[in-house]
């Protein structure tokens, strides 16, 4: 392998880098096709029931994705001032391409303005709105207010704010795509699938990811031109965009400016640290250029195999940064040294023996850092399963790179003066030796009560995070979600489906309904319906054919027959389960059928009694059917939908524990069958990707740390050596999570990262450190010698790269994206205390074990 190295790499220095630049150049023309993905499907838990079910749930009701405008003018809300650009705003922003539709103040429509009765709604041509004249402002505006439909929903309870929402048309190939998918996916798990099948999933696949990289980009069109609306608009009233796909939006445009404003700024950063410290260009050019053509190879392979990037995995190219930058500072040390002990030796020759002595550990560190993150590829979460994979296959990458790359710029650049050389020269490191050596109680002492401190920091550590916590307060998305959910009922959705309770009471209950409506109808009228509203024989074949209430009008199934859900008994279930909801905290805006009740109770004069609720299931004019009755019931499958905001901007708000205890109490209030009730949309979606965080990292991270061990072990041929190794590592991971618990920085799918980066880091360090400190006391086996050479050699590149990647890393901290904040400062915290734990922590543990057997009378000092 050495001969074969020194002949092939090293013989033909300059073919060797020629190689390694053409296959950069070659991936540098594949950036450019490269893709950030922030769909929501990219963060979702993949094989999740409850994803498959909101899938369902949602193909019942028209979930369409919107946008949606907040509207706060300086003068009054329905003031001409005010309405008159708004009605133009809207105009405009119906006309942008991928608009559906846009619902605002000005069209919905107003049953209290005056208030209305039934026969009112039921012969109207079209019900009034705002955009009507002859409509009494100050009712409409009361109405708009005290509404339970429209209250701190569309208009804020003040009455100073209006939202409007920009509903995208759906993508009709893309959602049968899907279908089709998860279809496939769903047989794949029960059995192996057919050839065909086999082939259909790949063309599925391949053609669903095809578009939903061509809907990501109109979708980012489409928010770009509503915001050039909105801007417009501005001098009119406040006005922040918001929605899910706004938020998409502005989180690719976060991280792809922080990919390339921060990455150019740690290379610079990089290439004045390691300026300032070796003091010869050789060592700034052989790192940064080693690491540069590293991550542009990687993001060239990962442009040509379409493997996008996710606001997780894209962290990935920072942390390549580090690895690499660690390889090659180890292989320039050792080099140096051996430019200062061996000055007569050729260039080629040393190059060869700096990668022949780093080989070794070089390799173990890869390997070990590689088991790390591998940790997270059972997270079920797609973009963190990318992350670890696109690590796995980067460090290879870097790892093959640097040691072709680097030794064969050792043997090409020309050896400065011989006064440049300054590896002799005292360093940081060596003070720690010494520190070490004096003070060893000390480090022992402050290890164990960060250890506690640690300790008690995890057990604080929570998965529970604010979605709002990952923008800056000065950012639009901030502001809006701020805004919604201070005064306009709420951001975060969740959905409540009940179930009737069996099918004989549903049948039973239905058939009671109908006979009641046959009896009342026959007998006497409806309050609130003119006489001649009610025909000789209302139940002939076609009662409604020509009526305003017909079926066909308002989308009705055709069957007249109602639901458990338009029954005295349903309706009371309703109402209970409306009201329990409602009165938790956590809770803003609630609307479902029995919101509809409610209002139609006030439009009868009564509580709507067997035949009314029969008559609104079936009965109601199409625009107020589809305000009031289809977002809450699905005929076609009898289900009854709760819609509720949560406040996601409180500090309160506990997601698990919020949905256990609703969960609980609607069970045990409302006396039904578990079967009957189900949660889902994304609020119990984000909360199953939390949950599934901590099970499946927080409690592998022992496995992982079990599988360092064993490869210790191996590594070392020491039991006792291998379980120093792990100290320093156990405590640098536990500091960051505890520290991470201390300061309320919760574990999400952002951070989770990070217990994965600092395990790799600090596994580097020790490998090292141990690796040469066996070498050194292998020379006169005086610990306290080995451990000062071991400080002064690899110690100093453990130190350099901890500088470099500290400083330029603490550029992160800049970010309005937070997510990019936490990473930077955790990356430095996880580095500062792997290289604190390998030259501090370590050295004292061997000196103290003596784990290599017994040492020679140490003229250093006492142990």
């Amino acid at each position: 392998m050495s001969h074969f190295f020194r002949s092939v790499v090293l013989g033909r220095p300059i073919l060797s880098s020629g190689f390694v630049l053409a296959l950069a150049f070659l991936a540098l023309s594949q950036v450019g096709q490269l893709r950030l993905d922030a769909s929501s499907d990219a963060l979702l838990l993949q094989g999740d029931p409850d994803l498959a079910f909101y899938r369902e749930v949602s193909s019942h009701y028209d979930t369409s994705e919107f946008l949606v405008l907040t509207w706060r003018p300086q003068m009054p809300l329905l003031s001409p001032d005010s309405l008159e650009p708004l009605a133009a705003m809207v105009d405009e922003l119906t006309r942008v391409v991928g608009v559906a539709s846009v619902t605002s103040v000005l069209d919905v429509p107003l049953l209290e303005s005056p208030p209305l009765s039934l026969t009112d709604i039921s012969r109207a041509d079209a019900l009034p709105t705002l955009r009507d004249s002859s409509v009494d402002r100050g009712l409409a505006l009361r109405e708009l207010t005290q509404s339970p439909i429209y209250k701190n929903l569309l208009v804020g309870e003040a009455g100073d704010v209006t939202t409007v929402q920009v509903s995208l048309e759906r993508n009709q190939e893309l959602e049968q795509l899907l279908s089709e998918r998860e279809a496939l996916r769903a047989t794949k798990v029960l059995e192996p699938l057919s050839p065909e099948q086999t082939i259909q999933l790949s063309t599925v696949e391949a053609r669903y990811d095809q578009l939903l990289a061509q809907e990501t980009a109109l979708r980012r069109s489409l928010v770009a031109d509503v915001r050039v609306v909105a801007q417009r608009f501005r001098p009119y009233a406040e006005i922040f965009v918001g929605g899910v796909p706004m938020i998409a939006a502005d989180m690719l445009a976060f991280v792809e400016s922080d990919l390339i404003t921060f990455g150019f700024a740690i290379v610079g950063i990089m290439i004045v640290v390691l300026a300032a410290i070796f003091r010869d260009w050789r060592w700034v050019v052989a790192p940064v250029l080693n690491c540069a053509l590293t991550a542009i190879m990687m993001l060239g392979l990962l442009a040509f195999l379409d493997w996008r990037m996710t606001v997780i995995s894209s962290n990935f190219v920072a942390v390549l940064l580090i690895v690499t930058l660690s390889l090659s500072v180890h292989l320039v040390v050792r080099y140096r040294e051996l430019e200062h002990t061996t000055p007569d030796i050729d260039r080629l020759t040393r190059a060869a023996d700096a990668a022949r002595l780093m080989l070794v550990p070089c390799l173990y560190t890869a390997a070990t850092t590689i088991v790390a993150f591998a940790s997270l590829m059972v997270a079920g979460i797609q973009p963190v399963i990318d992350f670890g994979m696109m690590m796995t296959v980067g460090i290879v990458v870097g790892f093959l790179c640097t040691f072709i790359l680097v030794p064969a710029l050792m043997a090409i650049m020309p050896e400065p003066k011989r006064a440049l050389r300054t590896s002799a020269d005292p360093t940081f490191t060596r003070f720690l030796a010494l520190y070490v050596e004096r003070f060893g109680a000390v480090v022992l002492v402050v290890s164990g009560g960060l250890a506690v401190l640690a300790l008690f920091g995890i057990s604080r550590l929570e998965v529970e995070n604010r979605f709002i916590d990952y923008f800056k307060p000065s950012t639009e998305i901030y502001q809006g979600m701020e805004l919604l959910d201070a005064r306009l009922g709420g951001t975060i959705p969740l959905d409540i489906i009940l179930y009737p309770p069996t099918a004989k009471d549903d049948s039973t209950a239905a058939s009671d309904a109908m006979e009641s409506l046959k009896v009342d109808l026959v007998s006497e009228p409806i309050a609130g319906i003119d006489d001649d509203f009610v025909g000789d024989d209302p139940f002939s074949d076609d009662p409604f054919a020509d009526d305003a209430f017909g079926s066909d009008a308002f989308g009705g199934e055709g069957d007249s027959t109602p639901s458990y859900w338009f029954t005295v008994q349903g309706r009371a279930l309703l109402d209970r389960a409306h009201g329990i909801v409602d009165a938790r905290p956590e809770t803003g805006k609630v609307l479902s059928l029995s919101t509809a009740f409610k209002v139609m109770d006030g439009l009868y004069g009564a509580p709507l009694g067997a035949v009314e609720m029969a008559l609104v299931q079936n009965s109601m004019p199409k625009d107020v059917n589809e305000t009031l009755v289809l977002p809450y019931f699905s005929a076609q499958n009898d289900e009854a939908r709760i819609s509720v905001r949560a406040m996601e901007t409180s500090k309160d708000l506990r997601r698990d524990q919020f949905l256990k205890e609703l969960y609980a109490t609607l069970i045990n209030e409302l006396d039904i069958e578990p079967e009957q009730l189900r949660f889902t949309s994304l609020l119990v979606l984000y909360n199953n990707v939390l949950q599934s965080l901590f099970s499946s990292q927080i409690l592998t991270l022992g496995a992982v740390f079990l599988a360092i061990g064993l490869m210790f072990w191996v590594l070392f041929r020491s039991l006792s050596l291998a379980l120093l190794a792990l100290a320093p590592n156990l405590l640098a991971a536990a500091l960051v999570l505890g520290t991470m618990g201390l300061m309320s920085i919760p574990l999400d799918i952002m951070t989770i990262t990070i217990a994965a980066i600092v395990v790799g880091i600090g596994v580097d360090d020790c490998i090292h450190y141990i690796h040469r400190f066996r070498v050194e006391f292998a020379k006169d086996a005086d610990y306290h010698a080995a451990m000062h050479r071991s400080h002064a050699s690899i110690g100093r590149a453990m130190y350099y790269t901890t500088v470099t990647v500290v400083i330029g890393f603490s550029l992160l901290m800049l970010s309005n994206f937070t997510p990019s904040l936490y990473f930077g400062a955790l990356t430095v915290m996880a580095m500062a205390a792997a290289v604190a734990g390998a030259l501090l922590l370590l050295p004292k543990l061997l000196l103290l074990f003596k784990p290599l057997g017994p040492a020679v009378v140490s003229t250093h000092g006492v142990s």
